[in-house]
């Protein structure tokens, strides 16, 4: 029991992040057809602020907040200046710019911090949390919870305030939207910051979970989250959210249930999950039905 428990948990908590990259992902796609593959160094900002406001000597919980705002804020602030200019480009020129922004910030990041990874101690969560007599991971359980608790917010956000309302509408139609007298700038801008402080929250997720940053830190969770959205279908939100999960829980019984030979393996069968889904459903698993068409 204790060890369904534990798959559970880990299955979530993992599953938890990788939704939440991917409805950032899905989120700056579904209105401006980006593909933003510099999403994951949103998270290795936010861990560098964390590093930096802990070795400051700020208290934890201000430490957080400070780097998920960071986190949107940066988001924003790549919208401003590197999209925004390309804003009426093909889809090529902008996979190429946020591809060539990522590899800048990487190496920004190894020239003026560091190569190497820095430890970050966020030990504020017992190792293990007994519930009904069953033990689970503290961090993993914190994931689990907090990713939850995100998704519910922002699903709220999007269906029962304006702004979120406006987002959902540009989405499914931008151009007509725009008709409607939805304002693009702000809905564009508020799509960039809400998906940035996605970002920030599962960086600070996976910087519990990791213990340190590094000027790569965002590549591997951002990677997986991206084959979460083409198997969920990018044109779905609820659906990257779902194959955000059972990427999770897919990763998770792999990682316990292989033999130790075939364990590294693990990566790769998940690619190979992904080409198999293309073959089969190139708009994805819960792609709208007119996308599937």
């Amino acid at each position: 029991m204790t060890s369904v428990v534990q798959d559970i948990v880990n299955g979530l908590g993992l599953g938890g992040t990788y939704a939440l990259l991917a409805l950032g992902l899905a989120l700056v796609f579904s209105i401006l057809r980006l593909i933003n593959f510099a999403y994951g160094e949103l998270m290795t900002i936010t861990g560098y602020i964390l590093f930096f406001a802990l070795g400051a000597g700020l208290a934890t919980p201000l430490v957080i907040v400070l780097g998920i705002v960071g986190a949107g804020v940066a988001s924003v602030a790549m919208e401003r200046a590197v999209f925004r200019p390309f804003r009426n480009a093909d889809a090529t020129t902008l996979l190429l710019t946020s591809f060539a922004l990522s590899v800048a910030l990487q190496t920004l990041f190894q020239a003026t911090i560091s190569a190497n990874a820095k430890g970050v101690d966020l030990s504020f969560i017992p190792g293990l949390i007994f519930i009904a007599g069953v033990q689970v991971g503290g961090t993993q359980l914190v994931s689990t919870v907090t990713s939850l608790v995100v998704l519910v917010c922002l699903g709220t956000f999007l269906m029962r305030t304006t702004l979120g309302v406006s987002i959902r509408a540009t989405a499914e139609n931008f151009h007509v939207a725009r008709l409607m007298g939805i304002r693009a700038n702000r809905v564009i801008v508020s799509s960039f910051l809400v998906s940035g402080l996605l970002a920030g929250v599962a960086g600070v997720l996976w910087v519990i979970q990791i213990a340190s940053v590094n000027p790569l830190m965002g590549t591997t969770p951002v990677l997986k989250a991206f084959v979460a959205a083409i198997v969920g279908g990018l044109g779905s939100l609820r659906g990257v959210v779902l194959a955000g999960f059972l990427l999770g829980f897919l990763e998770t019984l792999l990682q316990t249930y292989l033999p130790g030979s075939a364990s590294g393996y693990r990566d790769a069968m998940l690619w190979v999950i992904l080409i198999g889904v293309l073959l089969l459903r190139p708009q994805g698993l819960f792609a709208p039905a007119a996308e599937r068409a």
